[in-house]
């Protein structure tokens, strides 16, 4: 392992454990508030975090070319962003 992919590898693994928090800080936040808008937050960051594991795995357990695994990570992460952007816009 090059000292590059140890480095992607050690920034992916600090962006999982942070959008975990971040996801679990906004759902705790729904419980404790029951708004909507917290909730939908709390799934627009888990798509973020989903993203960064989705391709992690795809990269290291199954071997997957990085083009196909930075494809899948950005889709997820464009998503992730769309229903931010949503729960942000919300008026309830």
């Amino acid at each position: 392992m090059t000292q590059l992919s140890f480095l992607a590898l050690v920034f992916k693994t600090l962006t999982l454990a942070l959008g975990g928090l971040v996801t679990y800080l906004a759902y705790t936040a729904y419980q404790k508030t029951d708004a909507t808008g917290l909730g939908i937050l709390a799934i627009g960051f888990g798509f973020v975090t989903l993203g960064a594991l989705v391709a992690g795995i795809l990269d290291q357990l199954f071997l997957v070319d990085a083009g196909t695994a930075l494809t899948v990570e950005s889709a997820l992460t464009a998503v992730g962003f769309a229903v931010i952007a949503y729960s942000l816009y919300r008026d309830d």
